[in-house]
Parts: structure tokens; C-alpha cells; sequence
């Protein structure tokens, strides 16, 4: 397919990234309030001890996954750890054996409610859990779809667990007396040393929340004007090698990890009307990363895989937030090396990916804030595999 046929990929992604931003006004406009009453009670909970489960079934559960990631490892430098577990799999056998009636849980079903992940919920909240449904009912906090489009649904979760954890340390300033928030603090000015309101507090919070949400939706509509053109070329150059018998390797750190193991999801269990199509998320592996970390270093851990696994081909993904991230830096090198297609999907300026030319194809979230580059690294890859679909299906105008 030349460019010139490619060009109606670059408006529908344009159209698809912006289309977003109505729907996140409306649910996070709707919700603020009930967000920020939430996060109140988190707080207490987490002061007293307890913990936060997640877990939910197939794409799903890579946001369990990645609110595990959120709350333990904070992308803040010297903001707390808070301990968060995700369940697995086996999530309802394993919940009754593990649960505290001060932890919070949080189960998630996309698009619509799973009736185990809803028994599940329904067994903490009798036991006096703290419980969220993204999506279903059988939460303390419920909520429903805000969007038929599964990726899009899953795009609005991302960014009310992102607020979630940014905004519960906020309640710990308040309830510690002099607790400073650190490096933090430049989320939340009008904290200051001195006790605060709790009313005031909560509103503030509120505001606070549908600025995270109006940020988001710049960054996405920056994105669709900058960065479509280049999503539409990706989605031509993957699809080729998909045609000629290649998948997708995909590899990135912590947040980055549970986005290629979720699109990976999205590529062999798609959603309805979705043909699959073969990839592997090497961040999947834990036997294989951990000893690949302990025996070589952490700069190989995806590239020893690729070797194992890469045909001349496949694509190989990479996923970081930095653009500069050895071990990602390290796997791409090697895929060009052998003849794949490399892809990075970058925030900041794109870092050593770009500066280097390091990925034949790069989508960048030009920001240096670690949730929102994320965010909207999802409604990008989302809109990829959408455009990717089409593209194998020959649905849209232009398609040869």
C-alpha cells in the first residue's frame, strides 16, 4: 500500500485519538466526587494496614497488573510504597485465603461485568473489604461502561487508578499532621504544612482530579495532530509483516510491562469482531526475566529472549516512557540486527530511541509526566490495533 492509499489511516487516527477525550470529560466530571470520597476512605484503610487486590480475567487482568506496579513501585522517586498484590488467574480461590477485612479490592471486567469477578466482590464486601467494580455492580464503588468500545473502556480505568493512587497521599498528608509530601507536593499546592478542612480537602481533591483529566485529553489531542501520520505508517508496516507470516514481540519495564502484555492480549484474545493475530509480551515472563537478571544483567532480559524467539519477520515492539531504558534500547538493536521491524512507543522527546534512530517506526507522547504518557500510550496502541485490523480485513476506504 503506497502512502498516498495510507492517508485515510492517518485521519481515522486522528478521529479515533480525539473522539476520546468526550467520553473521559463526561465520566470524570460525573465521577470526581465519588473518586475523591473513595480515596479518602483508601487512605485510612492503607494507614491501618491494609492492602489493595486486583484482579480481573483476560485483558483485564494486565490492569491488575499494572495497579499492582502503581501503588508498590511509585514512579515518584520517595513517594511511599503501598502495598498492592495482584491475585492472578485463580483470583476467586485465592481471595478468601488472603483477605483482611481492612484491604481494599478492586475487580475488573471489561466490557461488562463478569459474573466471577462480581461473586468474587460480593464475597469481600461481606467480609468488610473496601470494593471497587470496573465494571459490574457488586462494588462498594461501581461503575459502569462509559463506552461500548472495550479499548476504551479500559483507557477510562487506567486514568481512575492513576488518580486513585496519585490522590490517596494527599488524605495521608492530611491525616498526618507535618507528613510532608515531597517530591509530590507540586501535584497538590494548595496542601500546605497545616491541617486542612476535610471538606476543603475533598474539594480541592475533585478539582485536582478533572485537571489529571483535562491534562490527558491535551496530551491525546496534541497526539492526534502530531503523531497520526506516523501511527497510520506503523500500522501499514506491521500489518506486511503479519501478511508475511511474522508476530509480535513486545517488551517494556513496570507500567510499560503490563502495556505489552495487555496488547499482546489484544492481539491472540481480541475483542469481538477482532481476528487475532500472534504476538508475545516478553514481559510476561517472569522465570525467564528474573533469570536472565540474576545470571547476565537487566540489559538482557528482553534481548536474550528476542534471540530465542525472533524470526526475520516478526516486529518487535518496545514499550518505555523514557525512550531510554537500556534493556529496551538493547532488545531493539538486536531485532534490527536480525531484520525485524522495530516499533517504540516513547514519552519525553522520545529519548535515545529517537535521538539515535534506534526504532524504524516511533510514536511519541511528548510529555515528561510518567500516568499521562501512559494513558495516552494506551489510546495510541489501541487505535494501532484498530487501524491494524482494518488494514488485514481491507474494511476502510483506500485499502488495496
Amino acid at each position: 500500500m503506497s502512502p498516498v492509499q495510507g492517508d485515510p489511516f492517518a485521519t481515522r487516527s486522528r478521529e479515533e485519538l480525539l473522539r476520546r477525550n468526550a467520553i473521559f470529560e463526561s465520566f470524570f466530571k460525573a465521577e470526581a466526587s465519588r473518586l475523591a470520597e473513595a480515596c479518602h476512605e483508601m487512605s485510612r484503610r492503607f494507614l491501618a494496614g491494609g492492602r489493595l487486590l486486583a484482579f480481573g480475567n483476560g485483558s483485564a487482568a494486565t490492569d491488575a497488573e499494572h495497579v499492582s506496579v502503581e501503588f508498590v513501585h511509585p514512579v515518584i522517586v520517595g513517594k511511599r510504597a503501598l502495598p498492592a498484590l495482584d491475585l492472578g488467574p485463580d483470583f476467586e480461590r485465592r481471595l478468601p485465603v488472603v483477605l483482611r477485612p481492612e484491604d481494599m479490592v478492586m475487580g475488573f471486567a471489561i466490557p461488562e461485568a463478569d459474573e466471577a469477578v462480581e461473586r468474587t466482590l460480593r464475597a469481600a464486601r461481606a467480609r468488610g473489604a473496601l470494593t471497587f467494580a470496573l465494571t459490574g455492580e457488586a462494588g462498594e464503588y461501581s461503575f459502569a461502561p462509559p463506552d461500548g468500545d472495550p479499548f476504551v473502556i479500559q483507557e477510562v480505568f487506567e486514568v481512575l487508578y492513576h488518580v486513585l493512587w496519585e490522590t490517596v497521599h494527599v488524605y495521608f498528608e492530611h491525616r498526618e499532621q507535618g507528613h510532608d509530601v515531597g517530591a509530590s507536593s507540586f501535584l497538590y499546592p494548595f496542601l500546605g504544612k497545616g491541617e486542612q478542612q476535610l471538606d476543603k480537602v475533598m474539594e480541592e481533591v475533585q478539582g485536582s482530579m478533572l485537571q489529571k483529566m483535562e491534562e490527558t485529553n491535551r496530551m491525546r489531542a496534541v497526539a492526534a495532530g502530531t503523531e497520526a501520520e506516523s501511527i497510520a505508517r506503523t500500522a501499514l508496516a506491521i500489518t506486511e509483516r503479519l501478511r508475511q507470516g511474522g508476530k509480535l514481540l513486545l517488551f517494556g519495564n513496570g507500567g510499560s510491562a503490563t502495556d505489552a502484555n495487555d496488547l499482546a492480549a489484544d492481539c491472540v484474545d481480541p475483542p469481538p469482531g477482532f481476528e487475532p493475530i500472534p504476538a508475545v509480551s516478553l514481559s510476561a515472563e517472569p522465570a525467564n526475566i528474573t533469570a536472565i537478571a540474576n545470571d547476565i544483567g537487566t540489559e538482557a532480559i528482553f534481548t536474550r529472549q528476542l534471540i530465542a524467539h525472533a524470526r526475520r519477520e516478526d516486529v518487535a515492539v518496545g514499550i518505555s516512557t523514557s525512550g531510554g531504558s537500556d534493556n529496551i534500547l538493547s532488545a531493539l538493536a538486536e531485532a534490527r540486527r536480525r531484520g525485524l521491524l522495530t516499533v517504540a512507543l516513547v514519552g519525553y522527546d522520545g529519548g535515545k530511541v529517537v535521538s539515535e534512530r534506534i526504532a524504524d517506526h516511533a510514536v511519541v507522547v511528548r510529555s515528561d509526566y510518567i500516568p499521562r504518557i501512559q494513558e495516552v500510550q494506551a489510546s495510541i496502541y489501541h487505535v494501532l490495533r484498530g487501524l491494524i485490523e482494518e488494514l488485514r480485513a481491507g474494511r476502510s476506504e483506500g485499502a488495496s
